[in-house]
């Protein structure tokens, strides 16, 4: 079935608008929900419909998901409150909205549902992330509509905030103590993670199925953010944390004001390697960039101005 109105929660933020430019490249009528205007003024260019909606309320919901072919999820978080199995703000992003959105999809007769996990989601992970969005997969699983699921790993790109925080911590300290120097990522680059969206949005063999992304290539962080230092000419000195002292380092940046650098909850979401379990389905149609080919432009600063040509020229502007 050829999906036409799209409906897309969390489509202002990183992937988001990658997928939106991609959708509207495709010939497709958007639609994204957002608390204010402002948060998607990067957006404005493209011609999609940008709604205000608060997607926790059921009544609006259901209203911006009325008359869509296919409802598409990326709201998520990376950090809250703690809690058992997980605090406030992960089921509240993670387990309640996926499930109102379920309801609203069914309420309103949308036969598509597209749901952006997490590599590694597990009810019983190790991690409230990790368990949050494993139950917000049990949501979409007793769904009663077409669904597929996206488990990427970490996601790279312009203006991602991971490779792009190795760079500015290593531009500003000479020592960067790193927590977790082992852990193992497969990271994915951005257009090939919003590629694999669109090549199976119209694919009816996906549906009910839960797909991995990773990229080519499994680091370790500390290969992550020497090579960061590589490309920007400026490295740190990497010590390299213990458990206990990286588990203070975390506290030390959970309790400062704003988003912490990295959490307690990050470091349990590390214990579990960030990688596939076996290849690239072949359906996605993806041949998955490598960090070595991608991040040099964005981290150099390089890439912003030809990222809005592209939305521009997408437009017809």
């Amino acid at each position: 079935m050829r999906h036409k109105a799209i409906a897309i929660t969390g489509g202002s933020g990183f992937i988001g608008s990658h997928l939106v430019n991609a959708l509207v490249e495709a010939g497709k009528d958007v639609r994204i929900a957002t608390r204010r205007r402002y948060n998607a003024r990067h957006l404005t260019l493209l011609p999609i419909d940008v709604i205000e909606t608060d997607v926790f309320d059921p009544v609006q919901l259901a209203r911006f998901v009325e008359g869509a072919d296919c409802v598409i999820n990326l709201v998520a978080t990376l950090n809250g409150k703690r809690g058992t199995p997980y605090g406030p703000e992960f089921a509240r992003m993670h387990v309640d909205l996926p499930t109102r959105i379920v309801a609203a999809c069914e309420g309103k007769g949308v036969h598509r549902l597209i749901h952006l996990s997490a590599l590694g989601a597990n009810p019983n992970g190790p991690s409230m992330y990790s368990r949050s969005k494993g139950d917000g997969e049990k949501a979409v699983h007793a769904a009663n509509v077409a669904w597929t699921i996206f488990r990427p790993s970490v996601v790279f790109g312009p203006e991602d905030q991971f490779l792009n925080k190795f760079a500015f911590l290593q531009r500003m300290f000479p020592v960067l103590p790193l927590a977790m120097p082992d852990a193992k990522f497969q990271p994915v680059y951005v257009d090939d993670v919003v590629k694999a969206i669109v090549n199976v949005l119209d694919l009816d063999a996906a549906s009910g199925r839960t797909y991995e992304l990773g990229g080519p290539t499994v680091y370790t962080l500390e290969d992550l953010v020497t090579y960061c230092g590589d490309v920007i000419g400026k490295h740190a000195r990497i010590i390299r944390l213990p458990d206990a002292l990286a588990r203070l380092q975390a506290l030390t940046f959970e309790m400062a004001p704003g988003e912490p650098v990295i959490s307690r909850d990050n470091l349990d979401s590390m214990k579990v390697d960030n990688v596939l379990s076996g290849p690239l389905a072949p359906e996605l149609g993806i041949e998955p960039a490598s960090i070595e080919t991608i991040a040099p432009v964005y981290l150099t600063g390089a890439s912003t101005r030809s990222r809005f040509d592209t939305f521009r020229a997408s437009a017809g502007r």
